[in-house]
């Protein structure tokens, strides 16, 4: 049995208990709906939802505590001064048990850490199929309870609609709480590691080496974590990027909008869009092998030097990447605006490019800078194109011909194989990632005030 299994179980009854509910309350007025308070899927609703709710908490609760209250009494089995626990921190404890439940006594030979083994495969199997019979128990209650307060008078569509808002409230508070949690990590780690390298060295440090010593007695580096080269690495190629999908795809949005016949808009909308659809490691392909080495080739046709692995190639592609975006949005914003003000302008005298300059434009600013925002996150995050085209290098340097690197890709490259987690290395990631959070807030705030004022105008 496992938790799957009692996942479609407890489906199939909510199934039954929908079927048994809707039946019940027509059997309760001899089949005459109308004599009933709600329709009768909604007694239906009712009565799945009374076997849905306990069992899923029942099964939630085994899911989010099952696991650890196993490895504490698993922890608790183990005999007092065994050898395999003196001096020893449980977490590497349980690891060996974890282990030794996987691949028994082919990789461990120990019998105490053998027997702990066995006392867990054991109460988990037993644990298992107490969470699947106290979950049936409670979902047979729930359904019991429906069927006998199911009756003519029952309002069984105020109970339904108050189980959906409390859904959709718990659905909203969850998405604020993920939030709020995500936030709260990145504060957390990022001071963990602000305790061991200073903020402003971190901030306006232009040397990025965060290779730290493993052992005391290692001659290693002690690592540099000045994040100035990351950050106009990002910029960087987020600028290129964003020279290249801004005009584009602003301009087709306002070519496919307003000059574009029905059955061109109809083949080049959709063919603009399947490039939103193209894995970005494609999208890395064809920077690594394509234009980077004709980029290369140009720049040596006219004695520049540009590198094989440039912020150039990977912005460009980039930028490419992130037209659909662009194009998109500014299409849905351009098509909201009012009709009557294009109708007005041209009854006025003014040409169409004088309309779309002065009146569309305008008019649907607010959804093209929503565009644009999304195009720069979107660009501020992208990692793949950036380390198949531009690098790992961090190189503080403005000049597009060169390797760069971005702050995302470091934070791949920071928690990537084996690493200390408390170590300046790793949670300097964190840090990393909060200074991205800082930038992407700021930017939605300026962009939510150029919104409100030009609202304010066109509304």
């Amino acid at each position: 049995m496992t938790s799957s299994a009692i996942s479609v179980i407890i489906l199939l009854l909510s199934l039954a208990a929908f079927a048994a509910g809707r039946q019940r309350s027509l059997a309760t007025v001899g089949g005459r709906r109308g004599d009933l308070h709600s329709l009768p899927r909604h007694y239906g609703y009712f009565a799945a939802s009374l076997v849905v709710l306990p069992a899923t908490l029942i099964l939630v609760l085994w899911l989010t505590f099952g696991d650890f209250a196993l490895e504490r009494m698993t922890l608790n089995s183990i005999p007092e001064g065994a050898a395999v626990t003196e001096g020893i921190e449980d977490h590497l404890v349980l690891n060996r048990i974890r282990i030794a439940v996987d691949q028994g006594d082919r990789v461990e030979k120990d019998p105490t850490i053998l027997a702990a083994a066995k006392f867990y495969r054991e109460a988990h199997g037993e644990a298992v199929w107490l969470t699947f019979a106290a979950a049936l128990l409670a979902g047979l209650a729930g359904l019991a309870y429906a069927l006998k307060v199911t009756s003519a008078e029952f309002r069984a569509r105020n109970k339904v609609e108050t189980f959906m808002r409390v859904a959709l409230i718990a659905c909203s508070a969850l998405a604020v709480l993920t939030t709020v949690g995500i936030v709260a990590s990145l504060l957390f780690e990022s001071l963990r590691f602000f305790q061991q390298v200073p903020i402003s060295e971190f901030l306006f440090g232009l040397k990025w080496s965060p290779q730290t010593a493993l052992r005391a007695d290692q001659v290693g580096s002690s690592g540099a974590f000045g994040a100035v080269p990351l950050f106009a690495g990002t910029l960087l190629i987020s600028l290129l990027a964003m020279l290249v999908a801004g005009p584009i795809g602003l301009l087709a949005a306002i070519y496919l909008t307003q000059y574009a016949s029905g059955r061109v808009r109809a083949v080049a909308k959709p063919a603009l869009e399947i490039l939103a659809g193209v894995p970005t490691v494609v999208y890395g392909f064809f920077a690594a092998l394509t234009i980077a080495p004709l980029f290369r080739e140009m720049g040596l046709s006219v004695g520049l030097d540009i590198a094989s692995e440039s912020a150039l190639a990977a912005g460009v592609v980039m930028g490419i990447m992130i037209i659909p975006f662009v194009s998109s949005l500014s299409d849905d914003a351009i098509t909201a605006v009012p009709r009557s003000l294009s109708d007005g302008s041209l009854a006025l005298g003014a040409t169409p490019s004088e309309t779309i300059r002065k009146v569309i434009l305008p008019a649907a600013l607010p959804g093209i800078v929503g565009a644009f925002l999304l195009a720069v996150s979107r660009a501020v995050g992208e990692t793949m194109i950036v380390v198949m085209a531009a690098g790992m290098q961090p190189n503080l340097t403005a000049n597009p011909f060169e390797a760069v690197t971005t702050v995302t890709v470091q934070i791949v490259a920071l928690l990537t194989g084996d690493q200390e987690f408390d170590s300046a290395k790793t949670l300097s990631a964190f840090a990393l990632g909060l200074v991205l959070f800082v930038v992407t807030l700021f930017f939605n705030v300026i962009a939510i005030r150029v919104v409100r004022k030009y609202r304010e105008i066109y509304d």
